[in-house]
């Protein structure tokens, strides 16, 4: 074989290869799309459930801050004392 063999060789098979990853990526976009349209009814679920979630600790929230505030100026304040 002679030197332009081997590059028309190579050319064919980095096109091949090149063709194959192409392929699989846009194969791989349309599984996406297919499993975005199978799960989002799902989401939608668990979306409500953190947000409903998420209200019924904000209370909870308030009143930690409020403990560890309380806790941090004790800290201070014996800082201070010493």
């Amino acid at each position: 074989m002679n030197n332009i063999e081997l590059l028309a060789a190579g050319l064919k098979l980095m096109v091949f290869g090149m063709g194959m990853v192409f392929m699989f990526l846009v194969i791989m976009i349309f599984a996406m799309k297919l499993l975005e349209i199978v799960v989002r009814p799902f989401a939608k679920a668990q979306e409500a459930k953190a947000a409903a979630a998420a209200a019924a600790r904000k209370p909870a929230a308030k009143s930690d801050d409020l403990n560890l505030a309380a806790i941090a100026a004790a800290a201070v304040e014996a800082f201070r004392r010493k």
